[in-house]
């Protein structure tokens, strides 16, 4: 089984573990997903002068980096908020357990025209490695977790897997 843990996986962490389970086991819904296509768009639209999607390890993408050492994360909404800034600290410490330290991070919502600074703090690298092992432990159980439904179930691309 491989042990890598994606940006994406954190985000689905606190999202849903249904949904992350979905993920974890290559069933994916999204291509299809409106509000998914309508982020892909926001994306592609902003920043447009910044080098976005910068792969690493293929274990996390940056939406992209700036200057001084400054990455970004691009998001619709705060709707998840929790769920982005877990994602940037994970990134954070993803660079910092290769060396990689004095980064900054940002989330941004354009539509919103707003930022917020994401840290990363000691604590949060000790709750980021039990979160590594609860999804490790998602990737080898072969029944989804019990559905809990949640106000985002209505726009989630697995809507339909869950509600059938």
């Amino acid at each position: 089984m491989e042990k890598r843990i994606t940006g994406v996986m954190i985000y689905y962490y606190f999202i849903c573990k249904r949904k992350l389970w979905y993920f974890i086991h290559e069933i994916n819904m999204e291509s299809e997903n409106e509000n998914v296509m309508l982020g892909k768009l926001l994306d592609e639209n902003s920043y447009k002068r910044d080098d976005k999607h910068i792969n690493i390890d293929n274990v996390i993408s940056i939406d992209f980096i700036r200057e001084q050492k400054e990455l970004h994360e691009i998001k619709k909404s705060r709707a998840i908020e929790e769920a982005g800034i877990w994602q940037v600290k994970y990134y954070l410490y993803y660079l910092k357990q290769r060396g990689v330290t004095e980064v900054k991070a940002k989330i941004d919502y354009p539509l919103l025209k707003k930022n917020l600074v994401v840290e990363l703090q000691d604590d949060d690298e000790k709750q980021l490695q039990e979160i590594i092992q609860e999804i490790l432990i998602l990737k080898k159980q072969e029944q989804i977790p019990k559905f809990d439904t949640k106000k985002i179930c209505a726009k989630c691309a697995y809507h339909d897997l869950c509600f059938v």
